[in-house]
């Protein structure tokens, strides 16, 4: 980590230099008669290291070469500067063990220094790249709703009954699948609360359906699904909701449960009326388009889907493979 609190403007570093040598000359001038032959150096290692880490290099070459003159003229050898030759090895040992202070504290400077750069830089790139996928994400969910919208508008010019209900269905699927894209990017692209988007995308199925004499209770406690789950299994929900609402419940209220569970393995969603039950025994290749899509949605999330007759009604049940947390 930089100091800039001394490195920026320059003449803070070199004030620093220059007082730590002074409270390091004081010290060890004033404890002089204290300390036993041998320690002329004592106090002024500290200082050299200290503003080496807050300063950097050329503040502490100025604190290690202040110490080290001050050092030499009273404490090393007679007073003065004398060049014997028990002076000079204690100056070069001196010397010696500052230079490599400083070289060790200055380069592990720098190196943290690149180190934060490029830490910063990783986390613009990050941001640049998620900003992106948000964009492009968008992009996406607002072109499928313009292809929803527009089968919406050939479902109004058909004429013939078949054709516009295979449109108007068409139309609502790819809306679906626009307004869990768009759910996708606003959870940055790593999970989707199952029971935020369920609640919002029953309750139009509700609406568009004028059912208020049907209850829909949804439980998937904290529950989360990936990118690669939130469409397959929102849609495969929507279509046995739907199922539920046009089969089990014809001419008389009723109750759905939706039910997603997770043991760690396998997740389960469960989603179950208590309607007129199946019209007909289960088993077989699916014949309906709603069933054949989510059939294939199924094998796409590599799961199994079933429906079985319950006490009362029906129930469906899908289980695929969990997938890997997102971090």
């Amino acid at each position: 980590m930089r100091h800039q609190k001394f490195r920026n403007p320059v003449w803070r570093g070199y004030a620093l230099a220059i007082g730590a040598w002074l409270v390091a000359f004081g010290l060890r001038y004033g404890l002089a008669h204290w300390f036993p032959p041998g320690f002329p150096y004592l106090t002024f290692f500290p200082a050299v290291v200290l503003v080496a880490f807050y300063a950097g290099l050329r503040p502490a070459i100025l604190t290690a070469t202040l110490s080290g003159l001050s050092a030499w003229w009273l404490w090393i050898g007679p007073p003065g500067f004398d060049l014997g030759l028990a002076t000079l090895v204690a100056i070069g040992f001196y010397a010696f063990v500052v230079a490599v202070d400083i070289f060790f504290i200055v380069g592990m400077d720098k190196a943290s220094a690149k180190l934060a750069r490029e830490v910063e830089r990783s986390n613009a790139l990050a941001e640049s790249r998620d900003v992106l996928l948000r964009e492009v994400q968008h992009r996406v969910s607002n072109n499928i709703q313009v292809v929803s919208a527009l089968l919406k508008l050939e479902a109004r010019a058909a004429v013939d009954p078949g054709a516009k209900k295979a449109l108007t269905d068409a139309s609502a699927r790819t809306g679906l699948v626009a307004r869990i894209q768009r759910s996708l990017a606003d959870a940055d692209q790593k999970n989707t609360a199952f029971q935020d988007v369920a609640r919002t995308i029953v309750d139009d199925a509700l609406t568009a359906a004028a059912r208020d004499d049907v209850v829909v209770s949804i439980s998937s406690g904290d529950v989360v699904l990936s990118a690669e789950e939130a469409t397959p299994v929102v849609l495969i929900m929507l279509e046995c909701v739907n199922n539920a609402l046009e089969h089990g419940f014809p001419d008389r209220p009723g109750r759905i449960t939706v039910d997603l569970c997770d043991d760690g393995a396998v997740r389960t969603l469960t989603v179950a009326d208590d309607g007129v039950g199946l019209a007909e025994k289960a088993g077989g290749e699916p014949t309906s388009l709603g069933l054949r899509i989510i059939t294939a949605l199924a094998r796409q999330l590599g799961g199994e889907w079933s429906l079985r007759p319950a006490s009362p009604g029906a129930s469906a049940r899908l289980c695929w493979p969990s997938a890997p947390a997102t971090p």
